[in-house]
C-alpha cells in the first residue's frame, strides 16, 4: 500500500518527502493556504494522520492480514507553516514490541504514533499524536 495514492491524500496533494529523515510533505502551493496567508490547520492534519499510517507500514510492511483505523488524534498548534511542510514520526521504545504482542495475544492492539511536522525554513508548525486501534482480520496469517 501507498499512503500517497489513498484517494483523499491523492486528493489533498500529500508526497512522499524528499529530505533525509522525513516521511511525507506537502508541496508549497496557495490552494494550502488559510486566510491569513499560511498553511491551513485542515491541511497539516492531514498531512500527520497520514504520516503516522506511513511510519506504521514502514514498520508493520504489509495490512493484509490487520485492520488499522485511527480512534484518536491529539495536536498542537505550535507556530504558523509556509512554504512546504515535512513530516516526521516516532513511537515510544517499546511499541512495536508491545504491538505485535497483543495482536498474537488477543487480535487487537492500540499504537501511538508521534508527529512532528516542520515548515521548509525549519518552523516547527505542529506536533501530534495519532493513535491507532489495530485488529486482526480471523483466519488470515500475520504476514500473510
Amino acid at each position: 500500500m501507498n499512503v500517497t495514492e489513498l484517494p483523499f491524500n491523492a486528493l489533498v496533494g500529500i508526497e512522499r518527502a524528499e529530505a533525509d529523515g522525513a516521511l511525507l510533505q506537502l508541496p508549497a502551493g496557495a490552494r494550502y493556504l488559510n486566510h491569513l496567508g499560511t498553511v491551513h490547520a485542515s491541511a497539516l492534519l492531514a498531512l500527520a494522520e497520514a504520516s503516522s499510517g506511513e511510519f506504521l507500514l514502514r514498520h508493520l510492511g504489509s495490512i493484509d492480514s490487520i485492520v488499522p483505523v485511527v480512534r484518536r488524534l491529539d495536536a498542537k498548534f505550535r507556530k504558523p507553516a509556509k512554504g512546504s511542510v515535512i513530516s516526521s514520526a516516532s513511537v515510544s521504545p517499546n511499541a512495536f514490541t508491545q504491538l505485535d504482542s497483543e495482536l498474537a495475544t488477543k487480535g487487537r492492539a492500540l499504537i501511538a504514533v508521534s508527529v512532528e511536522l516542520h515548515d521548509e525554513s525549519g518552523i516547527h508548525a505542529l506536533s501530534a499524536t495519532v493513535e491507532w486501534f489495530i485488529q486482526r482480520v480471523p483466519g488470515i496469517p500475520a504476514n500473510a
